[in-house]
């Protein structure tokens, strides 16, 4: 990047803590974010064996207050946002009128009439420009990005650390998908036991201030800082969809293999189009894909049943885990795991198996 285009990114309250740490910075969606700081395999396997950290600060954050509330989460989310009590939070899809996906987001209810939503940073605008046109009753809505940052700390050792180093007490009884407000590092903090890795973890909220010294104690307290590389091929093992490759508004929940996240029970924008899609059958899904020899597939490479093309990987990794290529791709419906298939790189097609999207499953706190 030219020193113009790096002065043009944003920048999230812990980039000069990352560049003092050696970070290679990249640009990603606009914001300049550390890729990895020492090693990216050091980085995933610390994560899976112990606990990384990782600045997500660049994620949207949206307060959502008012009696109707509820009400307009109801009408745009395809999970049933009513379920949640105060101190739990829910991943959900938010479809357009036709059933696609305009972001993936996850909600946490503070109180009846006080919710919080973490959406993808290329999202924001649109998002709230959604949220607005179908705010009905006087909703307040309102972005708290600019003014906080958020840590996601990963991995089995993460409940230990926010225990034992940062005094933060609900770590061992706080359940997974809670939320709760609490006093770290004598500061005020939204804490959720949420994460994109598969491993147990949480995602730390506080004041732009103090995001540099919870950072800090969290390193003093043996994490390891992670960039977007590993956070990639850890979220890639775990079956976690990437908004952007994995799902967009030209695919729907179902096909993206998240139908569980569609509560029928209830309406919402694009309940229709999904019920009809439902109806007809799906033509296509979101398939795991693995690779059954050497080789190292990448986005954009496609996916052959037999001798015709029949989709292209849509996220794709070596996985350090697995110690083989992964990947997903929208896939004929009637393909079943385990059917063989073939993945083009560099001109060679490899022999892969249709899989389940979720190739590890960590030990996720209940």
């Amino acid at each position: 990047m030219t020193a113009q285009a790096v002065s043009l990114l944003k920048k999230t309250p812990l980039n000069q803590a990352h560049k003092d740490n050696a970070a290679k910075m990249v640009d990603f969606f606009g914001w300049e974010l550390p890729l990895y700081f020492e090693s990216i395999l050091k980085e995933h396997e610390s994560v899976r064996t112990r606990c990384g950290i990782f600045d997500v600060s660049h994620m949207g954050r949206l307060k959502i207050e008012g009696p109707s509330a509820l009400e307009l989460l109801q009408k745009i989310n395809t999970n049933d946002i009513a379920a949640l009590k105060p101190g739990q939070a829910l991943y959900s899809h938010m479809p357009n009128e036709s059933g696609g996906i305009i972001d993936d987001l996850i909600v946490s209810c503070l109180d009846p009439e006080h919710y919080y939503a973490v959406v993808n940073a290329s999202r924001i605008d649109a998002d709230k420009e959604w949220i607005e046109k179908n705010n009905d009753h006087g909703v307040v809505i309102t972005d708290q990005s600019p003014e906080t940052a958020m840590i996601a700390v990963q991995g089995p050792v993460a409940e230990e650390i926010l225990f034992r180093h940062l005094k933060f007490k609900e770590a061992k009884s706080l359940p997974r998908f809670g939320v709760t407000q609490a006093e770290i590092l004598n500061c005020q903090a939204l804490i959720s036991r949420t994460g994109y890795t598969g491993e147990d973890g949480f995602e730390i909220v506080v004041s732009s201030q103090e995001a540099t010294s919870l950072w800090s104690a969290l390193i003093s307290g043996g994490a390891t800082a992670c960039g977007l590389a590993a956070r990639d091929t850890l979220r890639l093992e775990a079956g976690l969809l990437l908004y952007g490759q994995d799902m967009n508004e030209e695919t729907s929940s179902l096909e993206a293999n998240c139908a569980w996240l569609v509560k029928f029970g209830q309406d919402f924008i694009g309940k229709n189009a999904l019920l009809s899609q439902k109806t007809r059958g799906l033509t296509r899904r979101l398939c795991g894909v693995k690779l059954m020899d050497k080789g190292v597939p990448r986005h954009g490479n496609e996916v052959f049943l037999g001798e015709s093309q029949a989709g292209v990987l849509t996220s794709a990794t070596f996985s350090p885990t697995l110690k083989t290529g992964i990947g997903l791709a929208y896939l004929p419906a009637s393909v079943k795991a385990g059917q063989e298939l073939f993945v083009l790189v560099h001109g060679r097609k490899i022999p892969a198996q249709a899989a389940p999207i979720q190739f590890y499953k960590g030990k996720i706190h209940a």
